[in-house]
């Protein structure tokens, strides 16, 4: 943040390169001050503070800059990166559902069949049960017509034998 304030300053600051002279005196200046005991009452020059400065901004604000775009730069394509994760994990999410539906759907054609077959297994038995009804019908009907023959039968033989029985003659 501090560097957008100093660069906010104006391009003055940074047009001027820093001389010689003035870079030596400020390393002699700091040498001295850190060389020195401690001492509180130092004088320090206003004009040499603020060329160093300056010479200290001009030489490492255009590499912080250039960090400063770079990182933006990455945080961009990280920010793409992860829409872009995002869009293939929805991607996913859907071909998964499909994947799901899909075998829903075989599943539910497997028991259609297996409905159809036992309908068809139903009507064939039905139909085999109405053809066993008709023909326990007509067994039953030729058993009964049997066995009204034979009573029949058997009431005329025995109508045949009182018949045949002698019957005493009337006297007359």
């Amino acid at each position: 943040m501090e560097v957008e304030e100093m660069e906010d300053e104006g391009p003055s600051l940074q047009s001027e390169p820093p001389s010689s002279e003035d870079l030596q005196l400020s390393q002699q200046e700091s040498l001295l001050l850190e060389s020195s005991a401690p001492v509180e009452n130092a004088f320090v020059d206003q004009k040499a503070v603020e060329k160093l400065t300056e010479g200290l901004l001009s030489h490492y604000l255009p590499d912080l800059q250039n960090s400063k775009r770079a990182l933006q730069e990455l945080t961009q394509n990280q920010l793409v990166l992860l829409d872009t994760l995002d869009q293939e994990v929805t991607k996913f999410r859907d071909c998964n559902a499909l994947l799901d539906l899909n075998s829903l759907f075989t599943e539910a054609k497997v028991y259609h069949n297996k409905l159809v077959n036992i309908r068809k297994e139903m009507i064939m038995l039905h139909e085999k049960t109405t053809k066993l009804k008709k023909r326990a019908l007509k067994l039953q009907q030729q058993k009964q017509k049997e066995a009204l023959e034979k009573e029949q039968q058997r009431e005329k033989e025995l109508e045949r034998e009182r018949q045949l029985i002698a019957k005493p003659a009337k006297r007359t």
